[in-house]
């Protein structure tokens, strides 16, 4: 028994070898068939790699919460229009402690009225913009405060008065004291500054008055009444020596006229009021002058209150083109190099947009040149991009000279800017400055400045000298080396003259007297030195050889032998 067991058990085992054997030759025999295997199943997962690589990649759209468009649309906006009708909000605890009977009546009513003219005027901005509506002494009060307006205002006004004027006399009267005296009149009437702020306020609201001070200014029946032009019978009559105390520049603001003409325009006042409300008194207008710088057609006469177009009125397209290019160039200047960070705007923008603009401020807090700039290199990009900046200086520049243009002022004038170039100068545009500044001396300065003339005259002689007139000085001057050239050439005028028999000596001697810039001050015009008897004597001073005779004894030591 026991050897047939030992006998299966050998025979078990060695069946069992040959299987282990023989399955051990099977799996060294598939071994290159599964590297095999494997080596193409990499392959096809590397080839669908860059197939995917390269097929286009499917993004899903993002979505953008509006909570997200709100919080950048927070930005201020650059230019607020401004409603001149809107009435200022008061704190509503002061107003609750106001009792009623100190409050303004109807004051509910103001409110619909302000919000009514407000919509009239949003709905006007354009027209306003462009300068062809009456934009209101209010709004042009405030536009006066810019330094664009001011500055074209004040040069104009400047020029007009700075030669001023000079009284002449006409015939052959001598009217130096009277002159003298006149000056002396309108000195103290300060016409010279009532004029220059007359320019000045014409030119920021289109009209202005200069009231005639006669002392009557509480009699309301009084300033009623016409003073006439000062020089026809009603001035002859009503106005009294010594009654003219000062003059008065009014703002247009506190005037508007009570009734006018627009039925017959055959008649002197067609749209031309004789009577003007000066808040609750009702003056004449010989009592109150108008000046208007810049007419507007009859139509428009009305709804201009009998004015005209202002300076900043006409300059108010051009300026604010000027200041919007300004600071459009400012900003360009300020962020000419823009930083653009490419990150994952997906995951970024989630309701609320926290993310985004936490990362916003993140790079923002990181990109000092003095700091570390960090970013992902996974998921996000950096690239610097930059304006030019080449042009922008000719393009506000010429912006800048459009505001010249439509104030026919010159750019070294207006600006201080010199003109470019070798022999380049500003003389030709300076001199084409001054004739519009005298012929607008004519238009707008003359017809008034007569009747004050007059007037001052009345003041002070109780009636008017026709000989006695008045021209503008020019505003053109020479240098020194000019001035000397034509005083030279006036004096050897004067003496071709003297010898030809065509004037006396002593005609002359009057004009050189006479001369405001003369170096001869105080000279004595009818004082002439008799020529005959100095040619009798002789060309040497009269005692000049006794005194030369004397000086030269002396120095030999007083030897007279």
């Amino acid at each position: 028994m026991k050897k047939a067991r030992k006998k299966l058990v050998k025979q078990i085992a060695a069946q069992l070898a040959m299987e282990f054997i023989e399955l051990k030759g099977r799996t060294a025999r598939r071994a290159p068939a599964r590297r095999l295997a494997k080596s193409v199943v990499k392959s096809k997962l590397a080839d669908g790699a860059i197939a995917a690589a390269a097929a286009p990649i499917e993004r899903k759209p993002i979505k953008i919460d509006p909570e997200v468009i709100s919080k950048a649309r927070q930005a201020t906006p650059r230019f607020q229009r401004l409603d001149p009708f809107k009435l200022p909000q008061f704190p509503v605890q002061l107003i609750d402690h106001v009792p009623q009977h100190r409050r303004m009546a109807a004051d509910e009513s103001l409110g619909s009225v302000a919000a009514w003219a407000g919509g009239a005027w949003a709905s006007l901005g354009n027209a306003a913009f462009e300068g062809v509506t009456f934009l209101g002494y209010p709004y042009l009060a405030e536009l006066a405060q810019r330094p664009e307006y001011r500055v074209i205002v004040e040069t104009i006004a400047t020029e007009m008065t700075r030669k001023w004027i000079r009284l002449q006399a006409k015939g052959d009267k001598d009217k130096t004291k009277k002159i003298g005296q006149l000056n002396d009149e309108l000195d103290r009437l300060k016409v010279r500054d009532s004029f220059c702020k007359l320019c000045a306020v014409d030119g920021y609201f289109g009209r202005a008055h200069l009231y005639l001070d006669t002392g009557q200014s509480d009699d309301r029946d009084e300033l009623k009444t016409p003073i006439g032009n000062g020089d026809n019978r009603i001035s002859v009559n009503k106005f009294e020596r010594g009654s003219l105390k000062r003059l008065a520049v009014i703002e247009p603001v506190w005037t508007y006229p009570t009734n006018y003409n627009s039925n017959d325009p055959l008649k002197p006042d067609w749209y031309n009021p004789q009577m003007w409300f000066v808040m609750n008194k009702e003056i004449h207008a010989s009592r109150c002058l108008r000046f208007v710088g810049h007419e507007v057609p009859d139509m428009l006469k009305p709804a201009y209150s009998f004015g005209g177009l202002s300076t900043t009125q006409m300059a108010k397209p051009y300026v604010e083109n000027f200041l919007n290019i300004r600071q459009s160039v400012a900003d360009i200047v300020r962020a000419f190099s823009v930083f653009v960070l490419g990150t994952n705007l997906g995951e970024t923008l989630t309701p609320g947009g926290e993310q985004l603009f936490a990362r916003a401020d993140l790079f923002n807090g990181l990109r000092d040149n003095r700091g570390l700039m960090m970013i992902d290199s996974e998921t996000e990009e950096f690239q610097n991009v930059s304006a030019p900046l080449g042009t922008l200086d000719m393009l506000q520049a010429q912006a800048q000279e459009h505001m010249a243009s439509v104030s026919r002022i010159p750019l070294v004038k207006l600006l201080g800017i010199s003109p470019h170039g070798l022999n380049a100068t500003a003389e030709p545009e300076l001199r084409s400055f001054y004739d519009t500044i005298k012929s607008k001396q004519e238009q707008f300065f003359s017809p008034n400045l007569r009747r004050v003339i007059a007037f001052a005259q009345m003041n002070i002689w109780g009636k008017v000298d026709p000989d006695i007139e008045f021209v503008y000085e020019p505003l053109w001057s020479l240098d020194e080396k000019g001035e000397a050239e034509v005083k030279k050439t006036e004096a050897e005028t004067g003496q071709i003259l003297i010898d030809a028999g065509a004037i006396r000596p002593e005609e002359e001697r009057k004009r050189i007297a006479n001369d405001p810039d003369t170096a001869y001050h105080g000279l004595n015009a009818d004082d002439v030195p008799d020529l005959k008897e100095e040619e009798e004597e002789g060309l040497e001073p009269k005692g000049s050889a006794e005194k030369l005779a004397g000086s030269e004894e002396d120095d030999n030591g007083g030897d007279k032998e």
